[in-house]
């Protein structure tokens, strides 16, 4: 997701023609605070850009400053102070302008590329309220992880997100570490648990019968809208009922047949979330309108994919994506699309689908297992994004 990152830094504003100093996604008291410490801007001239008292804006710097001995906060900071380039000249000048314009700007500023980082962090977001889940990032490393501890010790990892996009997570306060180490751990907090259900409702998961809400757990989705209506409303989409805490894999992860063994092995469940992160991945590109409906219908042509396995980005996603479900073939590709990457729970998916009583999860367990064997046979170990 570093692309979109990179185009962030050299947005610029109706305004300004100069390129911004500092990502527009990042809260404004960051501004602030490397105005302060970066380009040597007072705080009572701070305070007069910003029409607030100068107590008020020495308060934030003093939060923010209080805020770099967590390792990610700290590491963006120091990222961000570099790409400042401390000593131009133009710098001073620069800032002063860009906090003015963020202050008196009538209409968002930099709206795509804050509306490209919402989307990404409300997939992560997601994941980190799933029970048990983590974020896991290293200093040596590029990416951060999400994994997810299993019942019995065993760990899953979810999802995959640049360093970035997780750096900016706890600026805002969303994440937050469990401790020190050399992996630090971050959990989501109240208000990242608050932002993600508003997110959900600007970036609404998929289901494949085009209803905006769903609930993993829910035999049926509910609160459907029309294609031609304007939408719930804020208050509405508050209290709609979302499965955050888990979905209908590791639900059924938890059953245990007669024989007292896990209905599904934790390899099975690995390859489910990776089918799902690899669907999630592709609604953040270009053509994240062109539903993926079609690929439940029975019989329908699906395009080769071209991307390699080994690429990162929704394209490569995409493909994999279309390569799995192709691989699997009609029935079991309708229910790893349903259960693992639109979270329809069971009957639904045997309403749907025609099928008697409980015999969904049998059939999704022989789909996990294809799905298993595709993996293996077309994925290197070093491509394993997932699992």
């Amino acid at each position: 997701m570093t692309q979109w990152y990179s185009a962030s830094h050299r947005h610029k504003t109706s305004e300004c023609s100069d390129p911004r100093t500092v990502p527009i996604w990042i809260p404004q008291d960051v501004h602030h605070y490397l105005a302060h410490i970066g380009a040597g801007i007072s705080i009572r001239d701070l305070a007069r850009l910003t029409s607030c008292h100068a107590s008020t804006m020495s308060r934030r710097i003093r939060r923010i400053e209080a805020q770099r001995d967590d390792p990610l906060i700290d590491a963006a900071l120091r990222r961000m102070e570099t790409d400042l380039q401390l000593g131009s000249s133009a710098l001073r000048e620069r800032m002063e302008r860009e906090i003015a314009t963020m202050t008196n700007s009538t209409k968002p500023v930099g709206g795509e590329a804050i509306a490209n980082f919402e989307k990404e962090a409300c997939r992560i977001l997601r994941r980190l309220c799933e029970n048990g889940a983590v974020l896991a990032i290293a200093k040596d490393m590029d990416m951060a992880v999400v994994v997810r501890e299993g019942a019995e010790g065993s760990s899953t990892r979810t999802a995959v997100v640049s360093q970035e996009i997780a750096q900016a997570m706890a600026l805002r306060g969303w994440i937050e570490t469990q401790g020190t180490g050399r992996i630090l751990r971050y959990s989501v907090t109240s208000s990242g648990r608050e932002k993600v259900r508003d997110l959900i409702g600007q970036f609404p998961m998929p289901t494949s019968d085009g209803a905006r809400f769903g609930a993993a757990e829910a035999p049926v989705p509910f609160d459907r809208v029309a294609a031609n209506d304007a939408g719930p409303s804020d208050a509405a989409a508050r209290k709609t009922r979302y499965g955050l805490g888990e979905s209908p894999l590791t639900a059924l992860a938890r059953r245990r047949d007669k024989d007292g063994k896990a209905f599904l092995a934790d390899d099975l469940v690995r390859c489910g979330e990776r089918l799902r992160e690899d669907f999630e991945l592709a609604q953040m590109g270009a053509q994240a309108d062109q539903s993926l409906d079609r690929l439940l219908t029975a019989g329908a042509t699906m395009p080769t994919p071209i991307a390699p396995a080994t690429a990162y980005g929704p394209e490569a996603a995409r493909g994999r994506v279309v390569s799995a479900l192709k691989d699997l073939g009609p029935g079991l590709s309708d229910v790893a699309l349903r259960c693992c990457c639109y979270l329809e729970g069971l009957e639904t998916t045997e309403k749907q689908m025609g099928w008697s009583a409980r015999s969904g999860k049998v059939v999704l367990r022989i789909a996990l297992q294809r799905l298993k064997r595709h993996y293996d046979e077309t994925l290197t170990q070093d491509a394993q994004m997932i699992g």
